[in-house]
């Protein structure tokens, strides 16, 4: 049985802070394999300020390389949109039955959990791998408490890289060059596709 964290997100773009994280967890944690998985649209961000999937799906990919242990997966392009956690986990644990999944998320999403769809039967089913994040504030939340209180969270120390994909296209649309916050090939596609520029 493998042990997959799986690590939600837009990936608009995927930068080395994502990569970081990925390798941390798969080094210093007890998991066997990260699956990045490219959200078509999470329900709390707004979808224009997204690339089209197929082209974050195929950053993500270039991004990994053949790193075995690290995987992009479109899972939730072929999902209802808007794409839940608990819909996709409970498809993945239909689809692989021998493995075992768990999240991955930074602090601030894990302070957002109780507004998240079923999320009672979402921590009673999975664990939660959280990795900390700048300026994290947890709200004053009875019920968050009660789901924090209740879920397998494992705190993790991986660094802290104050990288974020807002930061990556404001600084491409002011025509700076940030090839350093991404994987080589990632930056080269972006320029070639002149993603991000307006």
């Amino acid at each position: 049985m493998l042990k997959i964290g799986l690590y939600f997100g837009s990936f608009n773009p995927v930068h080395i802070g994502h990569i970081a994280i990925a390798g941390y967890l798969t080094e210093f944690t007890g998991l066997d394999q990260v699956w990045f998985v490219v959200s078509p649209h999470n329900p709390l961000k707004k979808k224009e300020t997204l690339l089209a999937d197929h082209h974050r799906l195929y950053m993500a990919q270039l991004a990994i390389g053949d790193n075995d242990r690290l995987k992009a997966t479109d899972i939730e392009f072929k999902l209802p949109v808007p794409s839940y956690t608990i819909d996709t986990l409970t498809y993945l644990e239909e689809k692989y039955p021998k493995n075992k999944f768990c999240l991955i998320m930074g602090e601030d999403n894990l302070f957002t959990l109780h507004k998240w769809k079923n999320v009672n039967e979402l921590i009673e089913r999975c664990s939660i791998y959280v990795y900390p994040r700048y300026g994290s504030l947890r709200p004053a939340s009875p019920l968050l408490d009660q789901i924090l209180l209740k879920a397998k969270i494992y705190h993790v120390k991986a660094p802290l890289l104050d990288i974020s994909g807002t930061f990556i296209r404001n600084g491409i649309k002011k025509g700076k060059d940030m090839s350093y916050f991404l994987a080589p090939a990632v930056w080269k596609y972006i320029v070639e596709m002149h993603f991000y520029e307006k």
